[in-house]
């Protein structure tokens, strides 16, 4: 069959942070449910899917803690062994952040980032990196389920978000929630804590902390990261994100819901969505479908499709072409 040497890969990372103010109670559930997903719906080989969280998920367990340096590392792995028509994906539950631009020109922007258990900060710059190093015919498509993660490939077309498309939830959420972030200020604290640097440059604090193993974000120049990406064709990565830059994502519990167990609400919408529509549904039509689940429970996050045109349109994960070599 013409796609049985075409591989799924994939990257699970689950962050509670527990027993830790940044507690949170839905995220490994949350993987641990899109691998099931992902083995019984979209044909990935469990022998592909690499699981990192920082406890042991019911029915499964993980090694691999997930810091910063462990999950650049299990992307660039996945990355590199891709060929073209590969399909590649990462699910990200967790907290997100946002700190001030270190772009020239960009006093006041703010850029979007990852809270790995370490807070060793994964950057949309990372992120466009690796989109970048994809093979060509490959595809990258990244969930994440955290605040502020609209746009967290640098320089991603949007298709679905703040400037395509707006609404206002009329009710709130009969549920316990929580934001999936941590302000930029709180992250700035913990960092000086371990160094004990007097400085509110997060560069400083990061590098000193992770030296190499630091977003390239920190590591570069600030012309080399203006320059770095400016003429940009385009590409292969396919953004899902839990909501839009300037919002929070919510950890939830339901009693009704979820059956009282916690999850991310984005996470679990997009569950609702695949298990309501058995047939193949496009990037598009997931990121809409899971807005109304997400309207309808009351939460005032908008999850957001950064992706070419061509992208926006193509089946979530290609299953299209997976039906037909099963």
């Amino acid at each position: 069959m013409e796609n049985e040497n075409k591989k799924r890969l994939a990257v699970l990372v689950g962050c509670n942070y527990p027993n830790t103010r940044n507690e949170l109670h839905g995220c490994i559930n949350d993987v641990a449910a899109m691998r099931g997903t992902l083995v019984n719906r979209f044909g990935f080989d469990p022998g592909n899917i690499q699981l990192l969280t920082d406890a042991a998920a019911a029915g499964s367990s993980s090694s691999v803690m997930p810091t910063g340096a462990n999950i650049k590392k299990a992307l660039g792995a996945m990355v590199d062994q891709a060929k073209p028509g590969d399909v590649l994906y990462f699910h990200y539950s967790g907290h997100g952040t946002r700190i001030p631009s270190l772009k020239p020109g960009n006093p006041f922007r703010q850029d979007e980032a990852i809270v790995p258990c370490d807070f060793n900060l994964i950057t949309d710059v990372d992120f466009r990196q690796l989109v970048n190093r994809l093979p060509k015919g490959a595809s990258f498509t990244i969930l994440s389920d955290s605040c502020h993660s609209g746009g967290l490939i640098d320089k991603e077309k949007e298709q679905i978000g703040p400037s395509h498309v707006t609404e206002i939830s009329n009710t709130s959420p009969s549920v316990s929630s929580k934001p999936k972030g941590i302000p930029f200020e709180s992250i700035l604290h913990h960092l000086a804590s371990l160094t004990g640097i007097n400085t509110s440059d997060i560069a400083t604090h990061l590098l000193e902390l992770f030296a190499a193993d630091a977003s390239l974000k920190f590591r570069l120049p600030p012309f080399e990261l203006l320059n770095m990406f400016e003429s940009l064709n385009p590409d292969e990565g396919i953004l899902l994100s839990g909501c839009q830059a300037n919002e929070t994502s919510a950890d939830m519990t339901n009693p009704v819901m979820t059956r009282g167990k916690a999850c991310g609400a984005f996470s679990n919408a997009v569950q609702m969505v695949l298990k309501e529509h058995e047939a193949d549904l496009s990037n598009r039509q997931v990121v809409m479908l899971a807005r109304q689940v997400l309207r309808e429970q009351g939460f005032e996050q908008h999850p957001c499709l950064y992706c070419n045109d061509e992208n926006a349109d193509a089946t979530f994960l290609c299953e299209s072409h997976i039906s037909s070599s099963l």
